[in-house]
């Protein structure tokens, strides 16, 4: 912090009637609660520079960034209980068929930065058909099979293999060789796992017929943006600026995000690192600038193939019979022009 200097003071003095105004403005300032998808990580960091930069507060709003706990964000935001929430693409398209009040409103990540991800040494597996009769660590969700069977059979194989849901420690288990391979996000596993000097190879999804997706995004319920059409433009707004400030800024934002989570981030150069791969792999921002805007034709395709593959199910749990529309899923009517 600055020295408060004699000139500071005589400024203050002089505008204390605008102080006065701007005082009230903030309190009045309207109160706005984001919910985050998992523990602090670099896909949040555009929430982090837009509170602390002072973006949210410039566009008349207090934004809280709620701590990540055992209810997801999805449930909180489609329950009124947060008025924004940290979704991936999967969540928001499962969740709103089976009832849910989601519709998702800022794309964090531009594209799939998920992998199928197996040591590099095993010389064996050259391609994905060879995963077949292998071990997957795994997560516990129906979604994992259908992708993976979709891989292996695009590549000729049968897609038959052993699951093993280990949950996070899936990434040690891979590592000590307790399991074949696993899934991991490129830009943040895959980053901490080079850090570590882990050798990995990897498939993309996208090479093997699952379509590209928005991996992250932003989510709220329709009942509040239909209440608070003109915060939730400006929380949007402010979230893309604070997005665009990290991709111009990786340096200031990376300890910008560090400085706010010292708890749980204890290690900057994983922020510097997982920094880097986003912007150098445009994840955060594509190379024909787009930032924050859901492509219509990649979201209704991970719409579409997820009904396929029978994953969407409605409130009973029985697989939708018929394609829903998946244009009611998301919006990007909130953000700037």
């Amino acid at each position: 912090m600055t020295d408060f200097t004699r000139r500071q003071a005589l400024f203050l003095a002089a505008s204390l009637p605008f102080a006065g105004a701007v005082t009230q403005a903030r309190a009045a300032a309207q109160k706005i609660t984001v919910a985050l998808d998992w523990t602090v990580n670099t896909n949040h960091i555009g929430l982090f520079v837009a509170r602390d930069k002072g973006f949210y507060r410039d566009a008349g709003l207090d934004v809280e960034i709620l701590p990540y706990g055992d209810t997801g964000s999805g449930t909180l935001v489609a329950n009124r209980v947060a008025d924004f929430g940290i979704s991936g693409s999967l969540g928001l398209f499962t969740q709103k068929s089976a009832g849910a009040d989601l519709k998702a409103i800022y794309a964090v990540v531009q594209s799939e930065t998920g992998r199928v991800v197996f040591n590099a040494d095993r010389a064996a597996i050259k391609s994905p058909k060879n995963l077949d009769g292998l071990t997957y660590g795994g997560f516990g969700s129906a979604w994992e099979n259908a992708l993976l069977q979709t891989i292996i059979r695009h590549d000729g194989g049968k897609g038959d293999f052993s699951t093993v849901t280990l949950g996070t420690s899936a990434y040690e288990a891979l590592a000590n060789g307790a399991v074949d391979f696993t899934l991991e996000v490129s830009t943040w596993e895959g980053v901490e796992a080079e850090l570590k000097g882990l050798k990995q190879r990897s498939f993309r999804y996208a090479d093997y017929g699952v379509p590209d997706e928005h991996t992250t995004l932003i989510v709220s319920s329709n009942a509040f943006l239909a209440a608070n059409p003109k915060a939730a433009a400006a929380f949007v707004q402010a979230t893309q600026a604070g997005y665009a400030f990290a991709v111009d800024n990786a340096k200031e934002a990376g300890e910008l995000l560090v400085a706010a989570n010292k708890d749980t981030l204890t290690n900057p150069a994983l922020i510097d690192a997982s920094l880097k791969a986003l912007n150098d792999g445009h994840f955060l921002k594509t190379a024909n600038g787009a930032i924050g805007t859901m492509d219509k034709a990649k979201m209704q395709a991970m719409g579409g193939y997820l009904f396929a593959a029978g994953i969407l199910l409605d409130g009973n749990g029985k697989a939708l019979k018929e394609k829903p529309d998946l244009g009611a899923y998301f919006t990007n009517e909130f953000l700037g022009a």
